[in-house]
């Protein structure tokens, strides 16, 4: 008996030896090609960037794939329970491969003839993921379980489940716990309930069917197992399951602003990102990434910080929208967006159906006229009838190139402009009365909708906004439309600034022996180009001659002979010398066109060389981005603008002053409904092709541009005083109760006394114009206007005329 038993053990032994050989021999099959997992330690997967405004909100992302990153603590803490019960409720007891789950699936799968169950604990689904591929093969499956009982070595517990809810993919576009929450319930993770991490929790198994988008029976039934096992194990109460049973989900998705308001702010971020970050750039700042240029934007989940004022931009759009509008509409009607014949009507209704939300206050839409009175057109909005009254098609007239808008007759007949067939655009038109009461929801087929008659504009702009203080551009607006056309006319469209440049020329004056009541000449000159021997016949805007004037007026009336004369006084060197100097990229010409704006510039430059007006004599260049913060929220970068002299506090001083004087008695006159102190600058280029505007305080600097994109004249009369003027004051409208009023600080070294308008000296008993005006200490006139001057002070003072002699 003990023979037999000792062979056996022997036998048994032998088995041992034989299994402990073939184990041994198929770990080293199976481990001979396994790939490296230390790239699971340094988990990197692609993430979304988020993009902020300057007080934290959400300006918009950028994504590849929708996944947040996010850690264990600020997760619900029912959130990492729920999907250990689902998947893996021994994951913290095993050592990355369970075998009760091997054997329960190994069961199963004999049972079926086929490979259905995995058994594959968390570890393992993470070795799958992101080592190995998904196919379901029992090689795989060991080179699965070694990996994992390897990675069980190398990382903690907790840190293998905040990779996997981080990893996980959960249907609608969203990977990760976090992008999921967002998804469905419009939360973020830490303020999931109960019942809505049991839900998510239940998605792994199918994202795709357990959708509660679209199967929300299947997804609550999945919901329900997984509560059920988180009560089984104890984990959770009976009181709270109960709870959780009950709880009525409600599914939203948390609102994504990408791409909205501020859709321009956010694409010139996203082209200076991908500048900014690219291998070379980060290699010379001695910065390390794992992802590079577009890649780093897209997939590293980087949190960028600007410099936009939602407020602001908000303002912007708005007001360069209404200000494009209103400009198309000086130049006449264009006609309809199409014809149709009348077997077109239905299928054009379906095609453009209204739901009632559209139907809100000002809200546009492409209309059908079915019929026209001379009083106005019906038309139909999909489901709904609508009326335009003729008393909206008032802007419908033709233009006439020597007469002003308002000087051509009005339409008074609809049929003039519209007829059944015409697909236009009209807006919602509310009158005052309805207002408060309009609610488009209860809406019946039969009411009619007030409407307007609208024309989507041709022409396009741009509109900035600067803190002069930090350089912090808190607004910026690129176009009409950004749907439309993602061109960005406020950073890449370089245009002549015509008059807008003229500030610079007489900022040059001031430090060439001018001052504000400087004499100068406004009459007709003709100037020879030496080298190309062409002859240059400057004009006023108006085609009139004022003749002399003291410099403030030139500059406030944007008299065009008189800059060129102070021009050649001073020279252009010193005036592209003061350009350069005030941030302006260039070229220059070297020739007199150059002190009437012949220089391109972009919207975005010229607002930062007035803040050299804005600052006492210094600009700042501006900054869009604030900084760079990596996923975990280490700072990459951080930007912060430089300052650079440009003229003497005492000339900026005096330049800010002629700039108020500009809205107080010239081209800038429709800003004075702002009632505090601000400069401004009109500019108008050749046959009206583009219009400019410039507005300055000590705290805000912003300029509106309008043109077509290709260089064509807008119509006569389309100035920087009506086409581009508006739309700073209305932006400014909006925005200015954000400041207290405050005017531009006086710096040391200036006197101010008041001007006889005509003469250019002191104001006397006799003056009937005079001025307020700044000077720089010593240069202010000794001589009251209309006192014969006595011996010794003929070096004193001169007559506009001697002036003019001696300046000309």
């Amino acid at each position: 008996m003990k023979k037999y038993l000792m062979y056996g053990a022997i036998m048994l032994a032998l088995c041992a030896a034989l299994g402990a050989l073939g184990l041994s021999g198929l770990y080293w099959w199976a481990s001979k090609d396994l790939p490296g997992f230390t790239k699971i330690a340094d988990y990197r997967p692609p993430l979304v960037t988020t993009v902020y405004c300057r007080d934290g909100s959400v300006l918009g992302y950028f994504y590849r794939e929708k996944r947040f990153l996010v850690s264990l603590d600020h997760m619900s803490p029912k959130l990492p329970m729920s999907f250990l019960a689902a998947e893996d409720d021994s994951f913290y007891q095993h050592d990355g491969i369970d075998p009760r789950a091997i054997m329960r699936a190994f069961v199963k799968n004999m049972q079926a003839g086929s490979i259905k169950q995995g058994g594959s604990t968390i570890t393992q689904q993470i070795i799958k993921q992101l080592l190995l591929t998904s196919e379901k093969k029992y090689e795989r499956k060991v080179k699965e379980a070694i990996l994992a009982y390897r990675l069980e070595r190398y990382l903690s517990k907790d840190e293998i489940l905040t990779i996997y809810l981080n990893q996980i993919y959960l249907g609608g576009g969203s990977y990760g716990v976090e992008a999921a929450a967002r998804t469905y319930f419009g939360k973020h993770a830490n303020e999931l309930t109960l019942a809505e991490c049991a839900l998510l929790a239940g998605l792994t198994q199918s994202p795709s069917k357990y959708n509660p988008l679209r199967n929300p029976e299947l997804a609550v039934a999945r919901q329900h197992y997984v509560l059920g096992r988180m009560l089984e194990l104890q984990w959770i109460t009976q009181p709270e399951y109960e709870e959780a049973m009950a709880q009525e989900l409600v599914y939203k998705s948390m609102e994504d602003p990408s791409w909205q308001q501020g859709a321009w702010y956010l694409e010139e971020v996203r082209r200076r990102l991908i500048d900014f970050l690219s291998e070379e750039n980060m290699q010379r700042l001695g910065v390390s990434l794992s992802r590079y240029g577009e890649d780093a934007v897209y997939e590293s989940g980087l949190h960028i910080y600007t410099a936009v004022d939602m407020h602001h931009q908000v303002a912007a759009e708005a007001a360069l929208r209404k200000g494009l509008e209103d400009s198309s509409k000086r130049r006449g009607w264009a006609g309809p967006l199409r014809k149709l014949a009348k077997g077109e009507y239905d299928d054009f209704l379906q095609q453009e159906a209204v739901s009632p939300g559209a139907l809100e206050d000002g809200a546009w839409m492409k209309v059908l006229v079915t019929s026209v009175d001379a009083n106005g057109a019906n038309v139909r909005l999909g489901a709904y009838r609508g009326y335009i009254p003729v008393t909206t098609m008032h802007w419908c007239r033709k233009p006439d190139p020597k007469l002003a808008t308002d000087q051509v007759p009005s339409i008074k007949d609809a049929r003039q402009v519209v007829e059944p067939g015409d697909v236009v655009w009209a807006s919602v038109s509310l009158p005052k009365e309805r207002k408060d009461d309009w609610n488009p929801a209860e809406l019946s087929a039969d009411e009619v909708v007030p409407l307007a008659l609208e024309q989507y504009p041709a022409v396009q702009g741009a509109v900035v906004a600067m803190d002069p203080v930090n350089g912090d551009v808190l607004a910026l607006v690129g176009g009409y439309s950004f749907a439309d056309s993602q061109f960005n006319r406020a950073t890449q469209a370089k245009r002549q600034p015509g008059s807008a440049f003229k500030p610079i020329v007489y900022s040059t004056a001031m430090d060439h022996g001018f001052t504000p009541a400087s004499i100068v000449l406004d009459a007709p000159i003709v100037y020879t180009d030496e080298a190309t021997s062409k002859v240059w016949r400057p004009e006023n805007f108006e085609g009139t001659f004022s003749g002399p004037m003291l410099l403030r007026t030139a500059l406030v009336k944007s008299r065009n002979l008189c800059t060129i004369r102070v021009a050649q006084k001073v020279g252009i060197p010193a005036i592209v010398e003061r350009a350069k100097a005030m941030g302006l990229e260039g070229p220059f010409a070297n020739n007199l066109s150059v002190s009437l704006g012949a220089v391109e510039v972009t919207p975005l430059n010229l607002t930062e060389a007035y803040t050299a007006f804005a600052r006492g004599g210094s600009w700042i260049n501006h900054r869009v981005i604030r900084s760079i913060q990596d996923a975990w929220g280490e700072t990459i970068a951080e930007f912060k603008s430089e300052s650079h002299e440009a003229m003497s506090p005492q000339t900026a001083y005096i330049m800010a002053s002629l700039l108020k004087e500009v809205v107080r008695d010239g081209t800038g006159a429709r800003l004075k409904v702002l009632n505090r102190p601000i400069g401004g600058k009109t500019g108008t280029t050749n046959d009206e092709q583009d219009a400019w505007f410039m507005g300055v305080t000590p705290y805000l600097v912003s300029a509106a541009y309008v043109g077509f994109d290709q260089l064509t004249p807008m119509g006569k009369w389309e100035t920087g005083s009506r086409a581009a003027s508006p739309i700073i004051r209305d932006y400014r409208l909006a925005v200015e109760d954000s400041y207290p009023v405050m005017d531009f600080p006086m710096p040391p070294g200036i006197v101010q006394v008041q001007i006889d308008g005509k003469t250019g000296q002191l104001a006397g008993s006799a003056s009937d114009e005079t001025y307020f005006l700044p000077f720089k200490e010593g240069t202010q006139p000794s001589v009251i206007s209309g006192t014969p001057l006595r011996r010794g002070q003929q070096d004193d003072a001169t007559s506009g005329e001697e002036l003019l002699k001696q300046m000309f």
